[in-house]
């Protein structure tokens, strides 16, 4: 009995304060959720994710997760108990859950103009998106953060939320979920970002027109990509080649019968917009 509710104890010690004792601290944090560079490998993306609601990570790169124990047990290659014994010995720092109404530290949104501010502009030229495309399908979304106002490309979600882009910030609103444009098509592409996707219709003009397209927006929404959609005669895999990018295009190979990796097409760059950047082509 003892040991158990040592172990109960141990699940209720934040993450987030373990990590930061650890000397790991998030890349980026929304309300709901923090991003880390992963404690358990090398890696230059943030795809480690905390829960900031049930206090859970979870490590896209190599598909697991789990509560407190289970990181140290990861972390430190032990049992459960010392797992726990360490947590509480070391770590003593209970965890709440955050407080979704509390809005000082989250984006909120001021105004939504057509995309023309000339350093916004300049931003997708070292991007290689010509202005037609992103005019077409982002927004100029200035925004409070912090009591201070920026401004951003803004990629909107199938919840009326944006993701945010300018040369110095990379950050999204709430509620946050995948970009959908779903045309009727018999083809789905799925990428993994806003520039994957803008880089798309630069690259490979004809395949963006003629095929419903899946902006992920995180690398975590590939849960919200519905079974249902094994309709689709093809599904084209535009992800990143990183290990989480490279770990979700499996995990969704595996779950539909139809899904290609196309990743092939850039597979000395990170990305789609890493090869355009460069100057390559898709062919």
């Amino acid at each position: 009995m003892e040991a158990s509710s040592s172990c109960e104890r141990a699940r209720n010690i934040c993450i987030v304060k373990t990590l930061a004792k650890l000397g790991h601290f998030p890349i980026r944090k929304s309300e709901k959720e923090a991003w880390f560079l992963s404690p358990l490998r090398s890696e230059t993306q943030a795809s480690f994710s905390v829960s900031l609601i049930k206090n859970l990570w979870y490590d896209f790169g190599i598909g697991k997760g789990g509560s407190a124990i289970d990181l140290i047990m990861a972390l430190e290659n032990c049992s459960a108990y010392e797992a726990a014994q360490s947590l509480q010995e070391n770590i003593p720092l209970s965890f709440s859950p955050e407080k979704i109404s509390d809005k000082r530290n989250s984006v909120q949104i001021k105004q939504i103009n057509e995309l023309k501010h000339p350093a916004l502009i300049q931003y997708l030229t070292s991007r290689k998106i010509p202005l037609q495309i992103g005019q077409t399908f982002c927004h100029e979304v200035w925004y409070y953060l912090n009591n201070k106002t920026y401004f951003a490309i803004g990629l909107s979600n199938d919840a009326g939320g944006y993701e945010l882009r300018n040369k110095f910030f990379k950050c999204s609103t709430s509620p946050k979920t995948v970009s959908t444009f779903l045309r009727g098509y018999k083809r789905l592409v799925i990428t993994e970002g806003m520039f994957d996707f803008l880089s798309l219709k630069v690259l490979d003009d004809e395949l963006f027109s003629s095929s419903d397209i899946v902006v992920l927006n995180s690398i975590g929404n590939i849960n919200l990509i519905p079974e249902e959609w094994n309709h689709y005669s093809e599904i084209y895999l535009l992800l990143d080649n990183d290990q989480a990018g490279r770990t979700a295009t499996k995990q969704l190979l595996k779950k539909f019968s139809n899904a290609v990796d196309e990743s092939q097409f850039y597979f000395d760059f990170k990305d789609l917009n890493d090869m355009l950047t460069h100057g390559r082509t898709k062919t």
